[in-house]
């Protein structure tokens, strides 16, 4: 990320005089995230927790948008309706200006946000980068959303970006999104979704967690269940393109047709805390085949597919017509080996503290587990995971 001060008056131009000394106050600094330059708050990169004030602007979050950068491309390659990105809750427009200005052939790209003061910077980022194809709206995100809800006005690309929960955004974002569009949201609130308070998940997301090595995943699948059941009141398919998870965000892009699904994609997930065995399961169940103790049960959540292959083997193909963070194409090509595994995943960790032994490193669990005729790949959402069709006590048995 390159950064530098820059001389606020050349930027602002004539305001009155106590927006003028505010925002010199403030002292913006120009960053380059991609190719695009960033009018951000100085404050946003010299303070751990970043100021929502001016404007909030997370520095740390540059991989999530790299990713976004990577799937909306792909997406959009061979797209042959109008190119139209809608952010309904823009902050200062970093996701928006780079959309309008790093993808090729987009039409308009449009941040909306209640904060007008990160409106106005965002109008000076799009002076700086020179497009003429970004445009800004200050609006309550639903109203927002209300106002391209009708057939011809919708978006192709659909953001939902909020603190916390998206959920109470996914109905008015849902309809926002045409036929054959694409929605991504971020989660934030990651102790709800980890089962720090299960009644509230239940509230929020219709499904509760439970507290396993896989958190991460029952978390995502906990906003996919939920965007099942709207969608599916709204007579909606949602298809999983692209799932990730980085530090406290969680972010999924999926697919959205005008017409109901067809298969039942909302279950639970089975986990016993005794000896380990999980699995996705289309009705609860209360005790292990295995050792007959007591179940721990996530849901309802989604169980389907979290990763499209093709479309994530389109994104990493796009890693090196862009600018990017390296790490991308590491995740990708995990996410490409993954996207046809079972729900769930191990760590070698655990495994390791169920034998009592030193972990394996990852290429010669995944070995020993080919060999023995189980399908078996890493993980992009846990360094140390592995997702495999071998049962936890047939693993124990192939290393003992």
């Amino acid at each position: 990320m390159v950064f530098h001060f820059l001389g606020v008056l050349t930027v602002i131009g004539k305001k009155n005089s106590r927006d003028l000394l505010q925002r010199i106050e403030e002292k913006l600094v120009e960053i380059t995230e991609g190719t695009t330059k960033i009018l951000v708050p100085k404050k946003s990169l010299d303070k751990k927790v970043p100021p929502k004030e001016p404007a909030f602007f997370n520095p740390a979050a540059k991989l999530t948008r790299d990713f976004s950068i990577l799937a909306y491309s792909a997406f959009w390659e061979d797209f042959d309706k109008p190119k139209i990105f809608l952010d309904g809750l823009a902050g200062l427009g970093a996701r928006s200006l780079r959309v309008a200005n790093e993808i090729s052939d987009v039409e308009m790209a449009v941040a909306n946000d209640v904060n007008s003061e990160g409106l106005n910077i965002a109008q000076d980022s799009m002076k700086l980068n020179e497009i003429s194809n970004f445009d800004t709206s200050e609006n309550e995100i639903c109203r927002f959303f209300g106002s391209y809800s009708k057939k011809g006005k919708r978006g192709s690309i659909v953001d939902v970006d909020p603190f916390g929960s998206p959920t109470k955004y996914f109905d008015c974002a849902i309809r926002a999104t045409m036929h054959g569009g694409m929605l991504s949201v971020t989660a934030t609130d990651l102790q709800v979704l980890h089962g720090l308070s299960k009644r509230s998940c239940q509230r929020k997301y219709h499904g509760v967690p439970i507290k396993t090595e896989y958190s991460n995943e029952i978390a995502i699948r906990l906003i996919l269940g939920c965007l099942e059941f709207v969608a599916g009141r709204l007579e909606i398919q949602i298809i999983p393109q692209f799932v990730q998870h980085d530090m406290h965000y969680y972010r999924a892009y999926l697919k959205i047709l005008n017409k109901p699904g067809q298969k039942e994609q909302l279950g639970y997930i089975i986990h016993c805390k005794s000896c380990g065995r999980r699995k996705s399961v289309m009705k609860q169940k209360e005790v292990c085949e295995i050792c007959h103790s007591k179940l721990d049960v996530a849901g309802p959540l989604w169980v389907g597919q979290l990763f499209e292959k093709e479309f994530v083997m389109k994104m990493n193909e796009m890693v090196p017509k862009l600018v990017v963070d390296k790490r991308c194409q590491k995740i990708l090509e995990k996410c490409i080996l993954e996207s046809e595994m079972p729900v769930t995943y191990y760590t070698l960790d655990e495994i390791a503290s169920k034998m009592q032994k030193s972990p394996l490193k990852m290429k010669n669990m995944i070995k020993k587990l080919q060999d023995a005729g189980f399908v078996a790949s890493p993980t992009s959402l846990n360094p140390n995971g592995f997702r495999t069709d071998c049962s936890i006590d047939e693993i124990i048995k192939l290393l003992s």
